[in-house]
């Protein structure tokens, strides 16, 4: 559970997740580009590791995955020592208080990992700025302490070259935005962008062809999947969609940009315990073509999308039916078996 994809410098799907039942942390090496098997690898288990894991692939061209160590409540990072990540450099980056919960990790303008994560003790929102590429020490930065914020955050780099991170203010039940104001993130501005009812839980982030932050996230009042498009690089305004209302729909979103340049999201309906994927439309995510991709008992939960070498959809995402990790590959752009 808790999967996170990307792909490696070989074109192949590389996932990252946490065995629930051993409470490891470990990775699949996808053997083809449609991920029909995989090559898996323990990479932790020293106590009850590898929730909240996020994998991204380092400017050496190596898999690099932030994740919780809950044993001893800590941020944790594991450098792969080859493409297939067979083997792992295990560094505790922070170990102040209870810190690492809903990581996200990208590589910043400077070559060197990026992690946001929540500190539950203190209830803030931290980034962690790597100092070499392995990541084995970083500078560590507060950067919103307003009360309880931080949770299930998502990062990645701007036009700009900066970081941006969307986040939950869990105190206001908001989605929030960080704009970094340098390339180690040492501060931010932050700005509240939906703030309707109890919105903002599991928000995805990414840079549309247009330049600007889409995020797709979950309404939780609305039991909607939404969408937000920033109105500027910083992210300080933005055009709010509701884009599936049907039912309770719309958690654990995962969001990427398709070979079309349109935004292609993954997410669960909780009402029908299914994988569902909605198309954007257009650039500012206005409408989607939505489709059910798994509805094969209870399936979907923890989803993350990525685009193969292939131009196609990849995702990953867990079956709690009969607790297994699944990949679905798409068929189209539109991710939908019926278009022709």
């Amino acid at each position: 559970r808790m999967s996170s994809m990307t792909i490696g410098a070989d074109g192949l799907g590389l996932i990252s997740y946490q065995d629930s039942g051993n409470e490891d942390l470990k990775v699949a090496h996808c053997s083809d580009t449609d991920c029909t098997t995989a090559t898996i690898t323990t990479l932790d288990f020293t106590d009850d590791v590898g929730r909240y894991t996020s994998m991204t692939i380092g400017a050496d061209g190596l898999g690099l995955i932030s994740y919780w160590d809950n044993t001893s409540d800590d941020l944790k990072v594991a450098h792969c020592s080859d493409t297939n990540c067979t083997t792992a450099t295990i560094t505790t980056l922070d170990s102040t208080g209870s810190v690492g919960y809903y990581t996200s990790i990208t590589i910043g303008a400077d070559g060197l990992g990026l992690i946001s994560y929540y500190d539950d003790t203190n209830e803030n929102l931290k980034v962690a700025h790597c100092s070499d590429t392995n990541c084995t020490t970083a500078t560590i930065t507060t950067l919103d302490a307003t009360w309880t914020v931080g949770w299930y955050t998502s990062m990645t780099i701007g036009a700009d070259g900066l970081g941006l991170i969307s986040y939950y203010d869990a105190t206001n039940s908001a989605l929030k935005v960080a704009h970094c104001s340098d390339t180690n993130c040492t501060s931010a501005t932050i700005t509240a962008l939906d703030a309707t009812g109890t919105v903002g839980r599991y928000p995805s982030i990414t840079i549309g062809a247009d330049g600007l932050g889409l995020i797709s996230y979950y309404d939780d009042t609305s039991d909607d999947l939404k969408v937000a498009h920033c109105s500027d690089t910083n992210c300080t305004s933005a055009t709010i969609t509701t884009l599936d209302s049907t039912d309770d729909v719309g958690r654990y979103t995962s969001m990427t940009i398709g070979a079309d340049g349109l935004g292609l999201i993954s997410y669960y309906d909780n009402t029908s315990d299914d994988l569902k994927v909605a198309h954007c439309s257009d650039t500012n995510c206005t409408s989607a073509t939505i489709t059910t991709l798994d509805s094969t008992d209870d399936v979907g939960r923890y989803s993350s999308i990525t685009i193969g070498a292939d131009g196609l959809g990849l995702i990953s995402y867990w079956d709690l039916s009969n607790k297994n990790l699944k990949v679905a590959h798409c068929e189209n752009a539109f991710c939908s078996p019926y278009f022709r």
